[in-house]
């Protein structure tokens, strides 16, 4: 295996090390190529088996506009880590691959999303991603933590662990978009609830949402409500979860030797870059 990553950050490099024996070459803040050293990226392309993009769009996917065309010419297999935002708000109802997408406040990364379908990607569609060092624990250790009260609202989340055992099994299936969550949408509440309890620490008390003092983006983030289903992935890819539900992944990460810093995410972790 060649595979080539454009933006080897947190995500990524997940994947990248559970492939001992996969050539590596990737731009990003942990990849060596600079991203428009335009000769060695093309060369890397033409020569990669397995091609994935985690770099998240702005106006538009900067990946797709240096390099769309050698991307439609690679006879590479194509991945993308796209988000569960490209659905948008369904009031807590469940949704799949099957659903519209466009309609919510991340247009441009739903724009993106489709672009990478057209050319034959699989699209690993994720939500708020959490793991070592970006986690509702560290949030909670450093005294960051927030217990928002919103009525009704749940967010789906996934392990890094989980997105990057997804991604591996996506290399031997069809292209199409895939949803990479975990089993139980939760509120956000109730997670840092646990979390609090997990650590032996005081639990915050509820506040409103407009009192929770957020910055824009992450007041953006709770105008949206869904649950999202996996279904698909475990169908098609044979992937299972192996932390289906927030309490086993936060409990593995209390069990970890090694805590890294904490995340300034307003949710389970930042999508992007990811």
């Amino acid at each position: 295996m060649r595979l080539f990553v454009f933006g080897l950050g947190y995500s990524a490099s997940n994947i990248a090390e559970r492939l001992p024996g996969a050539r590596i070459a990737a731009t990003g803040s942990a990849g060596g190529i600079a991203f428009d050293d335009a000769e060695r990226v093309r060369f890397e392309l033409a020569n990669a088996t397995h091609i994935l993009s985690s770099v998240p769009p702005g106006e538009d996917d900067p990946v797709l506009m240096a390099y769309g065309d050698a991307l439609a010419e690679t006879g590479a297999w194509l991945g993308y880590l796209s988000s569960t935002g490209v659905y948008g708000d369904t009031g807590g109802a469940w949704v799949d691959e099957s659903a519209p997408t466009g309609s919510g406040r991340r247009s441009a990364r739903a724009a993106a999303d489709a672009a990478w379908l057209s050319l034959g990607a699989r699209v690993f569609r994720l939500p708020g991603i959490y793991g070592p060092g970006r986690s509702p624990l560290d949030r909670i250790r450093a005294g960051e933590a927030k217990r928002i009260d919103v009525p009704g609202q749940v967010f789906s989340r996934v392990h890094v662990a989980d997105v990057a055992s997804g991604v591996i099994a996506g290399f031997d299936a069809p292209p199409g978009a895939y949803n990479l969550a975990d089993d139980e949408p939760a509120p956000q509440s109730e997670v840092i609830g646990f979390g609090c309890r997990l650590l032996g620490l005081p639990v915050p008390r509820l506040i409103p949402l407009a009192e929770a003092n957020l910055s824009g983006p992450a007041r953006a983030f709770y105008s949206e409500n869904r649950r999202v289903a996996n279904g698909k992935a475990k169908r098609i890819l044979g992937w299972r979860p192996l932390y289906p539900d927030y309490r086993l992944g936060l409990r593995a990460l209390s069990a970890s030797t090694s805590p890294a810093p904490a995340s300034s995410a307003p949710a389970a972790a930042s999508h992007d870059q990811r």
